[in-house]
Order: C-alpha cells, then sequence, then structure tokens
C-alpha cells in the first residue's frame, strides 16, 4: 500500500503543478493586465509620469513584471557598504531632461551604472523627463528612471511553489539591521502571561514572526509561526494579505482583553502579541509603538470574535454531510429492500423534485419557508445564534440526501441481481440475511470512496447557499476574485482545490481496499 500511495502521491503533484501552471497562463497570459485598474480607485488619481510608476509597481504586486526603480538601486547600494549616504542622496537626483543632460557628473556615472547593469540581465531601462506647467513640474510629473523585465510564466511558475512554504530562520531580517543578538529562546513561561504561568513558547530574534512556537487557550491551543503557507497575495479581496490567511483568519467584531505589552503598559486591546511580525524602523515612527514594544516587532494581527471562512463554510458543510450520511444511507437502503412499493415510490418523488428544480429555486424556497416560521435567514458575526446555521445547512443537505438515497438504492438493487447473491439463494439463506450481510456491505463500498471527498471539500464551501444566506465562508471567494481581476487569489484558490481534490482520491481508494478485500495495491497474485 505505502508504494501505491507514494506513487500516487507523486502523480498528484505533478497534476497540481500542471493545473497550477493552466491557471496561470490564462490569468497572466491571456488575460490583458489592464484589466487589474478596473477597480482600482487609486488608478484614477494618478497623472502624468506617477500613472506610469504606479503601473509598474502594482504589475510587479500582481506578478506580471520585475520593477527596479533607480533610487531602490542606490538604496541597495548604500545598504551593502558600496556607497555613504551623502553619495547615495547627490546620485539620486534626476536633471529634468529625459536624455541626462542636466545630470550632475556623479548621478550621470551611476545612471550609467544601473543602465548597463539591467541591460546585461535583459531588462529595460526607461526615463521619463520631467512634464513641466508654467515651468514648473506639474503634479505627478517628477522625472523618473527605471527598469522593467516582464516575467515568463516558468520564472513565475518556479518562483511560486518555491516560495510556497517558508520556514522562518534567525537571518530573515538583513544584516545592516541593527537588532541585537540573532537566536532562538526557549521559555517555560511566556512573558506575554506574566512571567508566571506555565506556557511554553519558542520566541526568535531576526526572524519574521517574534513567536515561533507558542500555547494559548485557543483551539487548538498549539500554534506556530515556523513554517508558513504562502498561497499569494491579495490586492484587491484582503489587500496586501495572503490568501492563505484571507481563509484562515477569524472574522467579526474585536474581542478586547487586558494586554500587557513588553514595555510593562497595560491596557484593553484586541491585539495578538503572539503574532508579532518584524518591520524595519517601525517603532521609531510611532510614539505609541514606543510606548508598547522594545524592539521592531510591532506588526500584530487583531484577536475576533467569529470563526475565519474556512471555518464556517466546513462548519455548515460538515453537519451537513452527515445528515446526509445518516439520511441517505439508510432511506436508501429501504427503497431498495422495498422496491416498487410505497415507500420506495414517495423516495423517488423526491429524488426527481430535487433533480428537477434548480438549486436556487429550492433555495429561496427553504429560505421563504424559514422567515415565514421566524428563523434567521441572515448570518451577523456580531450576533451569533445557532438558529442561523439551520436554514444553510437544510439547503446543502437535502438535496445531497436525495442523491445519497439514488445512488445507494442504484447500488443495492445492482447487487440484488448478482450471481453471488443467487447461490446464495440456492444455499437457502434467508432474503434478510442476504440483503444485510452481503449485498448492503457491496454496495457500500463505492460510497465508502467518497467519504473522504465530501469531508474535505465541505471546506471549500457552497457559493449559492452561503450567497442567499450572507454566509461570511468561503464559497465565493474564486467568484469574487476572478470578478476583482485578483489574480494571485485566483492561483491561490485553485491551487488549495487541486490540493484537496488530490487527497479525497487517495484516501478514497485506500478506504475502498480496506473495506473490500477483493482490492490489492501489489501486482503479486493472491
Amino acid at each position: 500500500m505505502g508504494r501505491y500511495v507514494l506513487k500516487r502521491l507523486l502523480h498528484g503533484v505533478v497534476s497540481i503543478i500542471l493545473v497550477v501552471f493552466i491557471v496561470m497562463l490564462l490569468v497572466y497570459g491571456l488575460m490583458n493586465r489592464d484589466l487589474v485598474f478596473a477597480k482600482d480607485a487609486n488608478f484614477g488619481k494618478q497623472t502624468n509620469n506617477n500613472r506610469r510608476t504606479y503601473m509598474l509597481q502594482q504589475w510587479e504586486l500582481f506578478g506580471y513584471v520585475d520593477y527596479v526603480p533607480y533610487a531602490d538601486y542606490m538604496l541597495m547600494l548604500r545598504q551593502e557598504g558600496e556607497i555613504d549616504e551623502e553619495t547615495r542622496a547627490e546620485a539620486v537626483k534626476l536633471g529634468r531632461d529625459a536624455d541626462g543632460s542636466k545630470d550632475s557628473e556623479l548621478a550621470a556615472q551611476y545612471i550609467e551604472q544601473f543602465t548597463e547593469y539591467y541591460e546585461s540581465k535583459g531588462y529595460t531601462v526607461e526615463r521619463l523627463g520631467a512634464v513641466l506647467s508654467r515651468g514648473k513640474i506639474a503634479p505627478g510629473g517628477q522625472p523618473a528612471l527605471f527598469a522593467h523585465k516582464d516575467n515568463s510564466l516558468l520564472e513565475r511558475l518556479w518562483t511560486y511553489f518555491t516560495n510556497l512554504i517558508q520556514v522562518d530562520n534567525i537571518h530573515y531580517v538583513p544584516e545592516y539591521n541593527d537588532i541585537g543578538e540573532r537566536g532562538l529562546t526557549f521559555t517555560l513561561y511566556d512573558p506575554l502571561y506574566g512571567g508566571d504561568q506555565f506556557s511554553p513558547a519558542i520566541m526568535g530574534n531576526g526572524t519574521k514572526h517574534k513567536y515561533l512556537l507558542y500555547f494559548d487557550n485557543r483551539f487548538p491551543y498549539i500554534h506556530q509561526n515556523l513554517a508558513t503557507v504562502n498561497l499569494g497575495v491579495s490586492f484587491s479581496i484582503s489587500r496586501g494579505v495572503d490568501v492563505f490567511t484571507t481563509m484562515t483568519q477569524s472574522q467579526g467584531s474585536w474581542v478586547q482583553s487586558a494586554i500587557t505589552y513588553p514595555t510593562g503598559l497595560s491596557e484593553m486591546s484586541a491585539d495578538d502579541l503572539h503574532t508579532a511580525t518584524y518591520i524595519a524602523g517601525s517603532r521609531d515612527t510611532s510614539e505609541m509603538l514606543q510606548a508598547r514594544f522594545t524592539d521592531d516587532y510591532t506588526s500584530v494581527m487583531t484577536v475576533r470574535g467569529s470563526y475565519s471562512r474556512l471555518g464556517y463554510s466546513f462548519l455548515i458543510g460538515i453537519i451537513a454531510s452527515m445528515v446526509t450520511y445518516i439520511l441517505g444511507l439508510p432511506i436508501g437502503v429501504l427503497m431498495a429492500r422495498f422496491k416498487e412499493g410505497l415507500f420506495d415510490k414517495i423516495g423517488t418523488v423526491y429524488i426527481m423534485f430535487i433533480s428537477a428544480v434548480p438549486s436556487l429555486a429550492y433555495i429561496f424556497l427553504f429560505r421563504g419557508i424559514g422567515s415565514a416560521i421566524g428563523l434567521p435567514t441572515m448570518f451577523d458575526m456580531d450576533n451569533v445564534k445557532k438558529a442561523m446555521y439551520l436554514l444553510p445547512i437544510i439547503s446543502l443537505a437535502l438535496p445531497s440526501v436525495a442523491s445519497m438515497m439514488k445512488w445507494m438504492r442504484r447500488y443495492m438493487i445492482d447487487q440484488m441481481n448478482s450471481d453471488y447473491v443467487k447461490f446464495a439463494r440456492s444455499g437457502g439463506m434467508s432474503e434478510t440475511e442476504i440483503f444485510f450481510k452481503h449485498v448492503m456491505k457491496v454496495a457500500a463500498i463505492p460510497i465508502v470512496q467518497g467519504i473522504p471527498g465530501t469531508l474535505l471539500f465541505a471546506m471549500t464551501g457552497a457559493l449559492i447557499t452561503e450567497r442567499v444566506y450572507l454566509v461570511p465562508g468561503a464559497g465565493g471567494l474564486l467568484i469574487d476574485a476572478i470578478n476583482q481581476y485578483d489574480n494571485s487569489v485566483i492561483v491561490g484558490v485553485t491551487l488549495f482545490y487541486a490540493v484537496l481534490s488530490v487527497l479525497a482520491l487517495i484516501l478514497g481508494d485506500v478506504m475502498m481496499a480496506m473495506v473490500d478485500p477483493r482490492i490489492s495495491f501489489t501486482n503479486k497474485a493472491r
């Protein structure tokens, strides 16, 4: 079995890479890149040269190009110690003319160096002269010099998968930042709890995250920031937030509690200090941060009171799946047992009704009935009630119950006409014994294969159901990303779906082999 699973995993990985490649080809290669500005309110505010540089900046964020402003190049030389600050400050002063005729001698020297360096790497170096209005530089008309190069699809694919999982380390913070001694610290008494409560934690200095491993009172109680998944940064749906974080971070209103900051300051706050990440120089930019923090680990997330997108979708989906199996399987078995009887006919009518009526129609039907009897028809994350889950679960479960009834009935009837059943009858076994000991066991095999997929895909949500009941789940994430041209989210969600599909297939095969002794994962004859 181990060799089979490994082989399927390798095939699955190849399939996932191909799926992501095709999606990248569609969104990056065939879609007009100007569409990323369709709903960008800031784009319309840009004028003159700023409009061009803003476009390149955004295209770089979306993964279309690699964009290097001349000022960033000079800053890199300064950080690497090749030039001093005085030289950098003088060299970045560009003349107004695009031909460089009014550049200082020092600026001309480094501009030539910048141009030669990036042109040798295949970049296009572009210089924009100042845009003047009545002898003065017009708004957004400052002179600009930059290099840019389109990212190839293979480069983008390679970069995406090599950065998919990032392991934090003490060399994350650049060497030129003075942060003191780099290293990891293990403690049994987390200082965030006053240092007197047993709570093991591993903290880092020089790492991206202050806390790499810690315990708290929230499920699953042990948390880690050592390895993070990077599906791609969103620039429309959750601007500046990774797709994985968008799906997994809590939602709703802030939950405040008494927080003691590293400086000893105590106040009511929703800050989650265990999520602190490093931002160079951030503490010096704000008196508030200076009052709270002792270093530049100042960027924190907030504690919120509701589930994440995946949490809502999975909770509703898993309960609906349980209802499906609890109701669908026994009803399907009874329909087959009393074939063409009254119970079978009633069940067939229900199956035909669910199959014939569009899903949107009966979802609105259930919503209307629920509203009439006083059930909540919309989600309110700030005022959560258990009754809010009832209608979405019913809307998801009833069609699935019909499908489960149909297939279980069909598998059972097919098995009842098999040769081994005829031999069992001739051997004197009763119909009830044949039915429950043999027919039902064999008929359940294909149902068992689908269980992992049902459980895993509960996390993906249901688009129509979540939209109708305003469930803040993951169901509409992909559609929203397509509508808003959020390419990173499209690729990230596609990868997430592809991984779930591969796992569902492999686990389904393993479970089917566990219940069916006729299935073997080896080539050896029995």
